[in-house]
């Protein structure tokens, strides 16, 4: 009698396995409401930490993810929302954190160190 074939395994997938923009975005889609992290933060998560320009490249495409991904609420180093012009309208970004109760103010983040979240302190390896 001819061997039955085994049962496929489930796969599992390593953060090694995704590209960098998908691993950008499960990175993005961990921030709490009503906090913030940069550009920066993320990519040092991800072991480029010189490739900050690289996680707002993946946050400008977040649209072709399939995932619903918080862009609003990674900015840059200083609190600014410098993503703001790749929302469907330049004011989208502070509407969406405000309805979070971040407070922003000139496009920046108000109390913006109190409100970041830094997946190297939040996410220990």
């Amino acid at each position: 009698m001819p061997k039955q074939p085994e049962k496929p395994k489930e796969v599992q997938y390593s953060p090694e396995s995704y590209s960098f923009f998908e691993n950008v975005w499960e990175v993005a889609r961990l921030v709490p409401r009503g906090r913030v992290t940069s550009y920066g933060a993320i990519a040092r998560y991800l072991g480029t930490g010189r490739s900050a320009r690289m996680v707002g490249w993946a946050m400008n495409a977040v649209d072709k993810s399939k995932l619903k991904v918080p862009a609003h609420r990674v900015v840059n180093s200083q609190g600014l929302l410098t993503g703001k012009h790749h929302f469907k309208t330049p004011d989208l970004m502070q509407a969406l954190l405000e309805k979070e109760k971040v407070k922003v103010k000139n496009d920046q983040v108000v109390d913006f160190k109190k409100l970041f979240w830094d997946p190297m302190k939040e996410l220990e390896l």
